[in-house]
């Protein structure tokens, strides 16, 4: 009976003594999963604080670059008035570029207001410094969207970077080169025999510099397009069959992102949208049909295991 009686009582300890190990195994599997739980529970809550990180490394470069521009915008500001001053020329041989000075052209610009030239300084500083950033930016852009990519694409972060800053830059550059003079030269000539032109530094530093910031941005339409392709949105056929309307769309945009109304600046944008629309189209067709040359190399693997 005695022996009964302890076996009794020995019962409930053993059933409460489980292995330790166990134990540690459910906690390593409920800490190993808190991540994905969370992650699934909350994906964007989790997409916008890594948008966020993003955005504030984008600005914290724009903010660095632009503490150093600002200690040269007298350089930069007199460089941006080249093209009112001057025509550029292109030669075969060294220095390759030069800069001719305009007849009767604008040689001095006023302020009207006592910050005025203050706030002009500081605006050619900021868009010099989002020039400068740019790789940043286009780096930051590609971490962002790099996690739901395939394997395969996320080899395409190289690629993507000098594509998206060298079409930029291209950009930004085409326009002070070639564009700004031409518009300005004019501009400032047509039928203004009897007028004098009396300039505002503000009107005329934000004219050029929404000028040069737009041709920078419409210069990434091949990376748009050629990123629609490739994720299936659209196809080269699509593109080619809907041309007419991409020739409407780029004046359309060229009204919106010129900053003035006339038919001439407009003409001056969307002309080279159009050309990249075609380089865009071109681009698909090429990716296109290297896909369609992988896949069916891949399909007659298959078939011959």
């Amino acid at each position: 009976m005695s022996s009964t009686t302890e076996s009794k009582k020995q019962k409930p300890e053993a059933k409460g003594d489980e292995p330790p190990e166990k134990h540690d195994t459910e906690k390593e599997g409920t800490n190993g999963n808190t991540a994905d739980t969370e992650f699934q529970k909350h994906p964007f809550t989790s997409h916008l604080g890594e948008l966020r990180t993003r955005i504030f490394v984008a600005l914290a470069a724009i903010l660095v670059l632009f503490v150093v521009a600002f200690q040269f915008s007298e350089i930069l500001f007199k460089g941006l008035t080249i093209p009112m001053r001057s025509n550029i020329s292109f030669l075969p041989a060294y220095p390759f570029i030069t800069f001719i000075p305009r007849e009767g052209a604008v040689q001095e610009l006023v302020f009207l207001a006592p910050a005025e030239a203050f706030w002009v300084h500081m605006k050619v500083s900021l868009i010099a410094a989002i020039i400068a950033a740019s790789p940043v930016i286009f780096l930051q852009a590609w971490k962002f969207i790099a996690p739901g990519l395939h394997k395969t694409e996320k080899r395409m972060a190289l690629p993507f970077l000098f594509t998206t800053t060298g079409l930029f830059v291209f950009g930004t550059l085409f326009c002070f080169l070639i564009v700004l003079p031409f518009a300005m030269n004019f501009l400032l000539n047509f039928r203004t025999g009897t007028l004098t032109p009396m300039i505002s530094v503000e009107k005329y530093v934000d004219f050029c510099l929404k000028f040069i910031l737009a041709f920078g941005v419409v210069f990434e339409l091949p990376v748009v397009i050629v990123f629609l392709t490739r994720t299936g949105l659209i196809t080269p056929a699509t593109l080619a069959k809907n041309r007419k309307y991409a020739v409407l769309l780029a004046f359309v945009t060229a009204a919106i992102l010129t900053p003035t109304p006339d038919a001439f600046n407009q003409t001056l944008m969307a002309v080279p949208i159009i050309i990249l629309y075609e380089a865009g189209l071109l681009a698909s067709r090429i990716l296109a049909k290297r896909r369609a040359a992988h896949d069916s190399r891949e399909e007659s693997q298959g078939n011959g295991d």
